[in-house]
């Protein structure tokens, strides 16, 4: 079972539209979409009618914040980096 929580690195699986967005840097103000395989952290964990919604936050290289998104945990995979035994 792949648990979701918070602080966990994630990749989103499909583009997210502008739409779904909030632009934090003026730089990226005209991005019209995040492409798929962007990698995220988990910020904050929502439940809404029987269901999570999940801040995941995107940063640069330097750590600067450029968006934010809600997503559902189908719209993204958690990346690990140690092999858990079952």
């Amino acid at each position: 079972m792949n648990t979701k929580k918070l602080f966990d690195p994630v990749a989103i699986l499909k583009p997210i539209p502008a739409e779904k967005l909030t632009l934090l840097e003026s730089d990226y103000q005209s991005a019209s979409y995040l492409p798929s395989g962007l990698v995220g952290t988990i910020v904050e964990i929502r439940p809404k009618d029987n269901e999570n919604y999940y801040l995941v936050e995107f940063a640069d290289s330097y750590g600067c914040e450029y968006a934010m998104a809600y997503l559902k945990a189908n719209e993204f995979i958690v990346l690990q980096y140690e092999l858990v035994a079952a």
